[in-house]
């Protein structure tokens, strides 16, 4: 039984936000830390594999769609992604490549827990706080009732509601934050906490900068690390996708 997780979702490949994550004393104590997916799709993908490499069997590794699209034979549509792919290292490029699409843990206080990128059958769906019920039981449908709990990531935004009985957790994005800059995780056992972490943004968009070899580096740094995309502005995005209109 792990008593704390810390869990770590779509930091793509920002390496300021992730290191202050990970300088948090509560993740340092962490039983175990999940990142659920879209790990390295951005502008220090290779430093950023690194880092997380260094923290060797206490990380649970999750795959994203972000993830999968790196290592697929036909290049991402995102420029970015599509730059990261080559830049990866081939042992970075297997372990992408053999990341699993769910795992589960069992942690205090709320019994087994799922993890996943965006749904527990598919790395692309979408799911919001505010999600009609139908949807819910649609995208639940396949798990286990000894499931309690289960964790995604995906659409960038933290919440955590119950939905059929189960509690949801999205921890937001560590990386590419919408709605208001600084890097967002969630903190597991015995409950739920939706955590954010600031930390100096103008300095982390300048080193992404002269850091980067993304040719769009300055530009991207500026809208994600400032978090210039509101949630509003991704609802309005996201919202259609989840079939509310059908």
């Amino acid at each position: 039984m792990n008593r704390r997780v810390a869990v770590l979702s779509d930091i793509h490949g920002v390496l300021p936000a992730l290191e202050a994550v990970l300088a948090e004393p509560d993740v340092q104590a962490a039983d175990r830390i999940v990142l659920t997916g879209d790990i390295a799709a951005g502008p220090l993908p290779v430093e950023t594999l690194d880092l997380l490499d260094s923290l060797g069997e206490r990380a649970l590794w999750i795959s994203g769609n972000a993830d999968r699209e790196l290592v697929q034979a036909e290049p991402p549509a995102d420029p970015v992604s599509a730059w990261a792919a080559g830049r990866l290292r081939p042992e970075q490029t297997r372990r992408l490549a053999s990341l699993p699409a769910v795992a589960e843990l069992d942690i205090d206080g709320l019994g087994r827990v799922l993890f996943c990128h965006a749904t527990p059958r598919d790395d692309e769906e979408i799911v919001l706080v505010d999600s009609r019920a139908a949807r819910w039981a649609e995208v639940m449908a396949g798990v286990g009732q000894e499931i309690g709990t289960v964790v995604c990531g995906h659409t960038h935004m933290p919440y955590a509601r119950i939905a059929h009985g189960r509690m949801i957790v999205n921890p937001g994005s560590v990386g590419m934050p919408y709605g208001r800059p600084g890097a967002h995780w969630a903190l597991l056992g015995p409950g739920v906490e939706l955590r954010r972490t600031p930390y100096d943004y103008a300095a982390a968009t300048a080193r992404i900068a002269a850091e980067s070899a993304f040719p769009d580096a300055a530009e991207w740094a500026d809208t994600y690390v400032h978090a210039r995309d509101s949630a509003e502005d991704a609802v309005a995005v996201f919202g259609p996708l989840d079939g509310r209109g059908t």
